[in-house]
């Protein structure tokens, strides 16, 4: 069920890509040119930003991964769990990455850098969004291992730090791992 609406929400996002505009009269030109899609490409620095905080997280520098999110940023997981505020979300995985993970790799990464101009969904977020899928191979403490693919969706604020994350993962692999 989880990588069915994984799957509703890349369509939807990638069919807001490819709308088309209504047609507009031939004389009105430039009022077409300043009317945005409903989504667009954003910028690739944000899959740069992407990508360094992985490997800051392989790494286990939790300082420099914390750092691309804003104050109050929210972490959401698909099974409805949450954090709220950088320093509820950093303290959670600074003691995870500690406490449990012995070590974490990131590979097969796939990017997509979106500016959502008008949302589809009255409680969608505008602006711009960071969508990353990748496979994760982590040891843990206990060591066992788990790996599995995960998406990410990261929404950044005016600023270009990341207020919200929303996070798709089976904890079925996860709690097998942890387990004593």
């Amino acid at each position: 069920m989880k990588k069915f609406y994984v799957w509703v929400w890349c369509f939807a996002l990638i069919s807001a890509c490819n709308s088309k505009p209504e047609e507009e009269p031939q004389n009105d030109t430039a009022s077409a040119a300043a009317t945005p899609q409903a989504a667009e490409f954003a910028d690739a620095k944000y899959v740069d930003i992407g990508k360094n905080s992985l490997a800051a997280m392989s790494g286990a520098d939790l300082d420099a991964w914390g750092n691309i999110f804003a104050d109050n940023a929210k972490y959401y997981w698909n099974n409805g769990d949450s954090l709220v505020g950088k320093a509820a979300i950093a303290a959670y995985w600074k003691q995870r990455r500690t406490d449990i993970i012995d070590s974490i790799t990131f590979f097969n990464d796939i990017w997509l850098a979106v500016k959502v101009n008008q949302p589809q969904q009255p409680m969608q977020t505008p602006g711009v969004w960071l969508l990353g899928w990748y496979q994760v191979r982590t040891k843990y403490k206990t060591g066992k291992t788990m790996g599995q693919w995960i998406h990410t969706d990261y929404h950044f604020d005016a600023n270009d730090k990341v207020d919200e994350v929303v996070q798709y993962l089976d904890r079925a692999p996860i709690n097998a791992a942890t387990a004593k």
